[in-house]
């Protein structure tokens, strides 16, 4: 076993201990290598982080976030979003949706036809199973028994949430009880990454466990402002303890660093220490390590339509938690009773196509038996409502992120130019008049009194798109923008072993290596990344 040595020197220092860092620190401790791991947030003492109703409080936390906010984009009429991303142990997986979607066997084997080998459906597969232990029923040739991570079935059906399932039904969407099985496509219930009520994040299910060993050093509160090189090779990480003013620390890597900072910081720590497109380098007056056009490049998020209608005969989550009847759901949710306390945002899923004539479903719905004020994030409304949320699952609109200074504490420019792709567009008009033929399907009619948002009045193709452009948001899945590829294509950052070209003893290992998105919320692919990744590390390192 290799021992840490020296406090600031180890085998591996891994910068971000989020849903792809706990996992490699899990991974390579328990190989027998010495590890520390960065994080810039405080630990996850905080109690909403682990009740998986928190979410609502936590996603926009001035202590758990990172609160970055987008520049004004031209396909959404200017507006600007608040793009959050964790900053605490666990990273998104301790404030995110918990819902855990793989995607579509395609989406890895066109990773591997854009040149990179071993990442085809059939090569991933086995790390998505090695993370997971997917409770009840699943094909244990698709799915983990094993895994760290445990995946649960929601346990709290609401009598709307089935009637949006047999609504979907009703017109000709399939049901599918395991959409992480043989296919996606089809309505049915969200998975999440919780067991007895209580959100299992990265950190939890991964780090916990490698923090007690002897050759595992945990730092949070530790600010990564770069990377150390001695000529092209990285040796080390310099980080801000404390905070702006604390005092400065540099950590040696006896093997390697590994950036796990999330598709917006990995790319701005890699800015910092002199890696990218040399022209905004100089602008801001850093030298010039290493050239390389595609950092920061590359970004794709979801862009979702949240589509509203008035709910009548039945009680939503809108009152269930609220008032006097939150009490009732609290004591359910203590004694381990199902409750929507301990249920996901969303509840039911369904992937479908935008035109049948698709040989794939391009559409991600995510649906609950609640609405929220609208303006008000986080806050419900006070009569019954049910909220259909759809976006395009694999956009193809680019943005860009770049440092908007050499601070290390300042954050970055983000423009992730939402519907500015005219198939972006398609697809999400698509969408919006399928999720009306959902509301006024049979099953849910009995329910359904009135469509809100938008409202019926809106019937073009334009006034549903400057709907689309006015309301839609954010569904905070950014990724792409250390992109992998081969070293030929310009706009890649790391090769199919996830090593920055270019460079020695860099590698990164998180969403910004996406080369597409999958079909897919972003948080299960992160983690298949991680443990291939740590499997790469640990394949050459004898």
């Amino acid at each position: 076993m290799s021992n840490p040595g020296s406090e600031d020197a180890f085998d591996y220092v891994i910068v971000g201990a989020g849903t792809a860092g706990c996992v490699l620190a899990n991974r390579l401790s328990a190989a027998g290598h010495s590890v520390c791991i960065l994080e810039a947030g405080p630990r996850d003492w905080n109690p909403m982080i682990h009740i998986p109703a928190g979410y609502i409080k936590n996603l926009y936390s001035k202590t758990l976030t990172w609160n970055f906010v987008s520049e004004p984009g031209p396909g959404v009429g200017g507006r600007s979003f608040s793009l959050p991303q964790g900053r605490v142990l666990g990273g998104s997986s301790s404030i995110n949706g918990l819902n855990y979607v793989r995607g579509q066997a395609i989406d890895y084997d066109n990773w591997a036809a854009a040149g990179n080998p071993g990442w085809s459906y059939e090569d991933v597969l086995p790390y998505f199973k090695r993370s997971e232990t997917k409770i009840g029923t699943g094909d244990p040739k698709y799915r983990g028994k094993s895994g760290e991570l445990p995946i649960t079935d929601l346990d709290w059906h609401h009598p709307v949430s089935n009637a949006l399932v047999a609504a979907a039904e009703a017109i000709g969407i399939r049901k599918n009880p395991d959409y992480n099985g043989a296919f996606q496509e089809g309505a049915g219930f969200f998975q999440r990454t919780m067991k007895n009520g209580w959100r299992f994040s990265s950190a939890k299910a991964f780090l916990y466990k490698a923090r007690k060993r002897k050759n595992v050093s945990v730092r949070t509160n530790a600010h990564t402002s770069r990377i150390l090189f001695d000529g092209l090779k990285a040796v080390g990480v310099e980080y801000i303890k404390g905070g702006k003013g604390g005092p400065t620390v540099q950590v040696t890597a006896r093997r390697e660093v590994i950036l796990s900072a999330g598709a917006l910081n990995s790319p701005k720590i890699l800015q910092l220490s002199g890696i990218g497109p040399a022209d905004l380098l100089k602008r801001h007056g850093i030298p010039v390590l290493h050239d390389l056009p595609g950092v920061g490049r590359n970004l794709r998020d979801h862009y979702a339509v949240r589509m509203v209608s008035r709910v009548a005969g039945i009680r939503t989550i809108n009152e269930m938690v609220q008032g006097p009847a939150l009490l009732v759901q609290i004591l359910r949710w203590l004694v381990g009773l199902p409750s929507p306390l301990a249920i996901s945002p969303s509840v039911v899923h369904i992937f479908a196509k935008s035109d049948p004539a698709l040989d794939r479903p391009d559409l991600e719905f995510a649906c609950a038996p609640a609405s929220f004020r609208e303006g008000v994030v986080g806050l419900l409304d006070k009569q019954p409502g049910l909220t259909l949320g759809v976006w395009q699952e694999r956009p193809e609109s680019l943005g860009y992120t770049e440092i908007r200074s050499r601070d290390p504490f300042e954050s970055p420019i983000i423009q992730p130019n939402y519907l500015t792709h005219p198939e972006d567009v398609k697809a999400l008009l698509g969408g919006i008049r399928l999720a009306r033929q959902l509301f006024r399907a049979g099953p849910l009619q009995k329910y359904v009194v009135d469509e809100t948002s938008p409202p019926k009045s809106l019937e073009t193709d334009d006034e549903l798109l400057d709907f689309a452009r006015q309301k839609g948001t954010t569904v905070y899945h950014m990724i792409g923008t250390a992109r992998m590829g081969p070293a030929e294509d310009p706009d890649t950052v790391v090769n199919h072993k996830l090593q920055v070209h270019g460079l020695q003893n860099l590698r990164v290992i998180d969403a910004s290596i996406m080369p597409s998105m999958p079909s897919a919320n972003t948080n299960a692919t992160t983690y298949m990344i991680a443990e291939k990744g740590a499997d790469m590390i640990l394949a050459e390192k004898v």
